[in-house]
């Protein structure tokens, strides 16, 4: 899926901070010069996220390049496993099976957390009858074999508008998560919606029909909220939205979620793949409210920096 930057985030990412506070860790030596190519490639909604960190890097650091595909998580794990890249961005952790993949090769690696996020439920800005879905509601939408083709067959109480339904593709983290939240089960889900890797396709097909729903992560809403109606959704405890708040303390239920970054073990071994993994983590509040991404809680940030000082020790072995 690709991601639009706009003006606003160019400007944005020109006020970065770039110079990262002190923590624990043991970092680089005060004014080392750094150089080499990074690649990165995986989940859409984890892209923007290392895009933004990498435009805001290479401002302080001229001669590392590093490159952002995006081919889904599903993707971006086939490409790190087979060691044709260096970082791989995820919305969800990595399988069984593509650990095994990454075993076969050789390939070792380290996760990082570092944004949090919650995947957002929109519709049509005509749409004046939905505020709030209930899990349940969702599930018989959008779970397989589900016949529901029109909102009235969502609640009596709806209007005869036919629905018209956008989503993740199959290759993604995000479809992944949903259909795992909502309907019980990863990759249980109806067939007959558009799917697509571009967000930007489901944001012109809800943008472009009264009964239309889809679902992405927070920062394509945020991105596109002039044009989309945000729903709450019921997860037990009464509706909610996603926001900062919600997110970060999980009560926007069942959609809030980690995001990740993993580093191959070889890659993480050079000084430039280092600085830019403490980076993310060091400015991880700038760039995700660069990237309109909801940021670490102290505790994830504690974590992160755990698992960045344990991959740093291994790498000096």
């Amino acid at each position: 899926m690709q991601h639009t930057f706009t003006k606003k985030l160019g400007l944005a990412l020109g006020v970065v901070a770039l110079a990262a506070s002190a923590w624990a860790a043991a970092g680089l030596a005060a004014g080392q010069a750094l150089s080499g190519r990074i690649s990165a490639d995986g989940s859409s909604t984890v892209g923007p996220y290392t895009s933004a960190a990498a435009e805001a890097f290479q401002r302080r650091n001229r001669g590392v390049r590093i490159t952002v595909g995006i081919s889904g998580t599903g993707g971006g794990f086939q490409r790190f496993c087979k060691g044709e890249i260096d970082l791989s961005n995820a919305s969800r952790p990595m399988r069984q099976s593509e650990a095994a993949a990454c075993r076969e090769n050789g390939i070792t690696y380290e996760a990082f957390l570092v944004a949090n996020d919650g995947l957002s439920v929109v519709v049509n800005r005509q749409n004046t009858w939905a505020n709030c879905l209930t899990v349940a509601e969702l599930k018989k939408i959008w779970d397989t074999g589900s016949k529901v083709n029109n909102w009235r067959d969502v609640r009596a109480s709806f209007p005869d508008v036919p629905l018209r339904l956008y989503g993740a593709g199959t290759d993604s983290g995000t479809f992944d998560f949903f259909t795992e939240r909502i309907n019980g089960r990863s990759g249980r889900s109806r067939s007959d919606y558009t799917a697509t890797e571009n967000d930007n396709v489901t944001v012109r097909g809800v943008q472009g029909s009264r009964g239309g729903l889809g679902y992405f992560g927070y920062s394509y809403y945020l991105e596109n909220r002039s044009k989309l109606k945000l729903l709450a959704v019921d997860g037990g405890n009464g509706c909610r939205k996603p926001s900062i708040a919600t997110v970060q303390a999980y009560t926007y239920k069942p959609l809030s979620r980690p995001l990740f970054v993993y580093a191959k073990r070889s890659s993480f071994q050079r000084a430039a793949v280092q600085a830019f993994i403490r980076y993310m983590i060091t400015n991880e509040k700038r760039i995700a409210k660069t990237a309109q991404f909801v940021s670490l809680t102290p505790r994830q940030i504690r974590k992160a920096k755990y698992q960045y000082n344990r991959a740093l020790r291994v790498a000096r072995r």
